[in-house]
C-alpha cells in the first residue's frame, strides 16, 4: 500500500508531519510505501538528521506550498506545483498518466478547502457521488459516532446531506464495524415540526430510501450519549459541534482534575493514570484524521493545528479504510437508493480494484 503525505500542510508543517510519518513507519509493512511530498532539501535534512534511512520511504518534490489563510480554489489552481495538489494527483488516475505510481492513501492536515478542492479536482468522484463529505469520528457512550459533514459542504443541498447519510453509513460498517448504523439528523428539536424545509425534505428522503436504519431528528445535547451511530449536518454546523466538543471535552477535563487536586493531592495523584486514559479516548489526536467520503480513493484530512501523533494516528487507521473496501459499497448503495430519490439517476459505473477504488 502506498501512502503519500502532504509535508507541507499544517500549522506544524513541516517538523510535526515529518515526525508524525515517520513514527508511523512501524505501522507499515515491508511492502508499504511512504511517499512524503514537499521539497526534497527540506526532507531529506530531516531524514538525515534523525538518521532514518528506510527504503519505504519515497520523496515525491513539490517546490510550492498552500497558506492555511489562502483561498482554496484559487490556491489549487494556481499552485499546481503545491504539496497538497501534487498529493492529490498522486492519488488520482492522473498518476500513472505522468509516470508517477498511484498512492493508495493521501493524507494532509493543510487548508480544508483546497484539500477537498484538489481531491475533488483531481481524484474525481465515485459514481453517484454528488458532493463529497467529510465524515469525523469521535468518542460517544455507547461507541464511536459518525458525524458527516464537518467542513466540507458548508451549503448543501438536501440530496447531498441524504448522500452523506449513505456514505457515513458505509463507513461506520465496513470501517467501524457497526452493524446496522442508526442514522439521525441534526436539528433544533426532536418534534417532527421542527427544522427548516431542508432538514425535513432530507427527512423524507432518509425515510424512503431502502435500508437505512433512519431514526430521525437529534439534539446537539443528545451527541456524546450515543442516540445514534451517524449524524448527518451541513459542513457549517458540524464543523462548529466538531471543535465546540473538541473545546469542550479539554476543558472539562482540566477544571474536574484541577478541582480534584485543589481538593486532595493525595486523591488527584491516585485518579492521575483514570485522568489520562480517559483524555486518551477523547483526545482529537488520537483518532488522526478524517475521511472525505466519495473522492475516488482515500484522503484523509487532518486538523490543521496536527502534532506528530495525529499524523501517525491517521496514516495507521487510513491503511484499515483503504482496505476495508468502503468505496465500492458506497457506489453500490447509492445506486439502490437512487432508485428512490433520483429516479431518473444513470446507474453507477463498474468498480475497479485497488483500495476500492470506483472508475470516476
Amino acid at each position: 500500500m502506498r501512502v503519500a503525505v502532504d509535508v507541507m500542510g499544517g500549522d506544524h508543517a513541516p517538523d510535526a508531519i515529518l515526525k508524525g510519518a515517520i513514527n508511523a513507519l512501524p505501522h507499515l509493512d515491508a511492502d508499504d510505501r511512504l511517499v512524503l511530498v514537499g521539497p526534497r532539501p527540506i526532507i531529506e535534512d530531516v531524514l538525515r538528521e534523525r538518521r532514518v534511512d528506510d527504503p519505504r520511504i519515497e520523496i515525491e518534490h513539490a517546490s510550492e506550498a498552500i497558506g492555511m489563510d489562502e483561498s482554496p480554489v484559487e490556491a489549487v489552481k494556481s499552485k499546481k506545483d503545491s504539496s497538497l495538489v501534487r498529493m492529490a494527483v498522486l492519488g488520482s488516475n492522473k498518476a500513472e498518466k505522468q509516470g508517477l505510481k498511484r498512492a493508495d492513501v493521501v493524507l494532509s492536515a493543510g487548508n480544508t478547502g483546497a484539500c477537498v478542492s484538489a481531491a475533488t479536482m483531481h481524484m474525481r468522484r465515485l459514481p453517484g457521488v454528488h458532493r463529497p463529505g467529510i465524515a469525523v469520528t469521535i468518542p460517544s457512550v455507547r461507541g464511536p459516532l459518525v458525524i458527516c459533514d464537518v467542513g466540507a459542504n458548508p451549503e448543501p443541498r438536501p440530496l447531498h446531506l441524504a448522500q452523506y447519510a449513505v456514505m457515513a453509513e458505509a463507513y461506520a460498517q465496513h470501517v467501524l464495524g457497526v452493524k446496522n448504523p442508526r442514522v439521525a439528523q441534526i436539528n433544533i428539536g426532536s418534534e417532527e415540526a421542527k427544522g427548516t424545509d431542508m432538514i425535513k425534505q432530507v427527512r423524507d428522503m432518509l425515510r424512503a430510501m431502502p435500508g437505512v436504519n433512519y431514526i430521525g431528528y437529534v439534539e446537539g445535547r443528545d451527541l456524546l450519549e450515543g442516540t445514534a451511530d451517524v449524524i448527518v449536518s451541513d459542513g457549517f454546523v458540524g464543523n462548529i459541534m466538531l471543535k465546540l466538543a473538541e473545546g469542550l471535552a479539554s476543558s472539562l477535563y482540566k477544571a474536574i482534575f484541577s478541582e480534584i487536586f485543589e481538593h486532595s493531592p493525595e486523591l488527584g495523584m491516585q485518579l492521575e493514570p483514570v485522568a489520562k486514559a480517559l483524555f486518551k479516548k477523547h483526545d482529537y489526536h488520537e483518532y488522526g484524521g478524517a475521511p472525505l467520503l466519495g473522492v475516488n480513493g482515500v484522503c484523509v484530512i487532518c486538523h490543521g493545528s496536527s502534532q506528530a501523533k495525529t499524523i501517525t494516528a491517521a496514516i495507521r487507521n487510513a491503511k484499515q479504510t483503504a482496505a476495508s473496501g468502503m468505496n465500492q459499497a458506497i457506489v453500490e448503495r447509492l445506486a439502490e437508493v437512487a432508485r428512490v430519490v433520483e429516479p431518473g439517476a444513470t446507474p453507477a459505473g463498474a468498480v475497479v480494484g485497488g483500495a476500492g477504488r470506483a472508475d470516476a
